[in-house]
């Protein structure tokens, strides 16, 4: 799978991830306050993009291991988008009702490389061709699937 597929299905996702957010914050917004709403859309619609990042963009089984680590790439978007939002406005003049985009333009080969590095990092013992130490037993490791592309 070439890195340029992975983009490709890494910006998909991420429209999904945004339509599936906004969709859930409308739905929950009957019921909760808004940032609850809010709160729980964005919860939720995180649990979705991993899947959809694990299974779709990378073709890789999910571990908890890159469950955990996941919400990294949105960590390093908010930094750069609200970086890049600062700049923007504050500094280079920009429109405030452009500046997100431009960001979040900008954020999208960050968050690949963050993402990318999150779900096709080896899972740990596995560097050592696959066993996890003596009295393992032959072959690959329990975790050594969790690394192998999913066949369709």
């Amino acid at each position: 799978m070439s890195i340029r597929g992975q983009l490709i299905r890494f910006v998909l996702v991420g429209g999904v991830n945004t339509g599936t957010y906004y969709a859930l914050y409308l739905l929950l917004l009957n019921r909760l306050p808004y940032v609850a709403a809010h709160v729980l859309a964005f919860v939720l619609s995180m649990i979705g993009s991993f899947f959809l990042t694990s299974y779709f963009t990378y073709r890789t089984r999910p571990t908890w291991r890159k469950f955990l680590l996941f919400p990294l790439t949105n960590a390093a978007n908010f930094v750069i988008t609200t970086a890049g939002v600062y700049l923007l406005v504050g500094v280079a003049g920009v429109d405030d009702r452009y500046a997100p985009l431009i960001s979040a333009g900008a954020a999208i080969p960050v968050t690949f490389v963050v993402s990318r590095t999150i779900m096709l990092r080896p899972e740990p013992g596995e560097r050592d061709g696959g066993t996890k130490g003596p009295g393992r037993g032959e072959g690959r490791g329990r975790d050594a699937a969790a690394r192998e592309p999913v066949r369709r």
